[in-house]
């Protein structure tokens, strides 16, 4: 197990037995509307919030500051930044229950900033606005949609991020949507590959060719004209169309600094599939290489699932799982303490 320890003052007497728990939702990155920003802004996100995986972290004070468990070297980096942030002295054992997977297209970095940010300032008894603490860790230089997962949920359009601006803060979301309960979104999962990230990321981001005004207005009227419509009518149909199309175009974008519509081929056969069987709606979330498929019929799902997870049954590293949009965001609760504390 890892562990990772810096020295801090000693926690208030009132809240050593204090217990924060918190459970942070993934979210998948469904695309960038305009990469171009000629007019004024650039990058326009949707994603969707995931009943699972889910980050679950629990923090208890302590007179260091220490987290052990999964991603607790980058836990207490963030815990750290954020006590600075927050002008809290004290310290909190972390111990991080279940990780996000990292660098999968799923958001393990910004939940994990906010997850313990929150924390710590739940813990601490501090009042705080998670977009500002995300900018001061860093977190929604381009999208908003992690930060909008983890306080609101369901299915989000942000607005961008304002071209020279030197206001660090994470884009306005512009609209948050519930998504339907009887919807389903099966994941493909390699985590024999990894998706861009850090300078890595940057290089490609600042390497692709030009995104040209006529494709960022497609984009955004797919999104505007037949996506979000189709989600508030619940037309599984239109919007898995306008969410795949959405997808073939940015693969087609990505494809030079990702080697391919999708980072995993493996996770790319699966969605093929997916799409003979008729399913539009299917793409990869940032640059994976976690892929998506939206279904609108829970028993077509399940046998979908059941499938996939029988075709691929020899893949080293392929897995599968069929799960729903989460409609809230982080759980965030104070524990009673045990009776022997």
């Amino acid at each position: 197990m890892n562990e990772t320890t810096l020295k801090r003052t000693a926690a208030p007497d009132s809240e050593r037995d204090a217990t924060i728990r918190v459970v942070a939702p993934a979210r998948l990155h469904l695309g960038f509307l305009d990469l171009a920003g000629t007019l004024g802004r650039r990058f326009g996100s949707l994603g969707l919030t995931l009943e699972r995986p889910c980050l679950v972290l629990r923090l208890r004070p302590s007179s260091t500051l220490t987290a052990s468990g999964p991603d607790a070297d980058r836990a207490v980096l963030a815990a750290g930044r954020a006590m600075d942030w927050l002008g809290i002295e004290g310290g909190a054992e972390i111990t991080i229950d279940t990780a996000l997977p990292p660098h999968a297209g799923l958001g393990s970095g910004t939940q994990l900033a906010l997850a313990v940010s929150a924390g710590m300032a739940a813990l601490h008894r501090r009042e705080t606005s998670l977009r500002e603490i995300g900018a001061a860790l860093g977190r929604g230089a381009r999208s908003a949609i992690g930060i909008g997962a983890f306080t609101e949920g369901g299915f989000l359009l942000d607005g961008g991020k304002k071209l020279n601006s030197q206001n660090n803060s994470a884009p306005p979301l512009l609209a948050r949507h519930a998504f339907p309960a009887h919807w389903r979104v099966i994941l493909a999962y390699d985590p024999g590959h990894s998706g861009l990230s850090g300078t890595d990321e940057t290089t490609a981001m600042d390497t692709l060719p030009p995104f040209p005004d006529q494709l960022a207005g497609h984009l955004s009227r797919l999104t505007l004209m037949q996506a979000l419509p189709a989600l508030v009518e619940e037309e599984i149909g239109p919007f898995g169309a306008a969410i795949g199309e959405i997808q073939r175009r940015l693969g087609e974008h990505y494809a030079q600094a990702q080697g391919g519509r999708y980072t995993s081929a493996a996770v790319g056969g699966a969605m093929g599939w997916l799409e003979a069987q008729g399913i539009a709606g299917v793409g990869q979330s940032s640059w994976g290489p976690t892929g998506f498929a939206f279904i609108g019929d829970p028993d077509q799902a399940d046998q979908l699932l059941a499938d996939l997870r029988a075709r691929y049954a020899g893949h080293p590293t392929l897995r599968f799982d069929c799960v729903r949009g989460r409609n809230s965001g982080a759980l965030i609760e104070r524990l009673a303490p045990s009776p022997a504390a």
